[in-house]
């Protein structure tokens, strides 16, 4: 493939936003395959209120990437609710390796582009 091919393939993925509580190191690895990954640390948006974290998810265009399964769920619905978008959030299950989550999320990345992850919710 061409560097320009690549480039096209890759705008049909996600690109992701990872809250404080998701390792770095599942970033880093994703980052290194080409993704489009940014994380809270990054972004220099550390301890802000999860509120806040889904807005700069929002506004960047990027799905947000989480432990958080309670509070991200309640933002789901109440963006649901009240006809917001939001470009997607992961709730990722910890797992004792990274590499697992890697693999999940890559698994995800074949089964649904960018566009089509558009105000869901997804657990992986």
């Amino acid at each position: 493939m061409t560097e320009q091919t690549d480039a096209a393939l890759l705008s049909l993925y996600m690109r992701l936003y990872f809250d404080e509580d998701v390792s770095v190191e599942i970033a880093t690895n994703l980052a290194s395959r080409g993704f489009d990954v940014l994380t809270v640390h990054d972004a220099g948006r550390r301890h802000l209120a999860d509120e806040a974290q889904l807005a700069f998810a929002i506004q960047e265009q990027r799905a947000l990437v989480t432990h958080n399964r309670v509070d991200f769920e309640l933002l789901h619905e109440q963006y649901l609710a009240s006809q917001h978008l939001h470009f997607g959030i992961i709730i990722v299950k910890r797992r004792l390796h990274d590499e697992i989550v890697v693999r999940k999320l890559l698994s995800l990345f074949d089964s649904v582009t960018g566009e089509e992850m558009r105000n869901q919710l997804r657990y992986i």
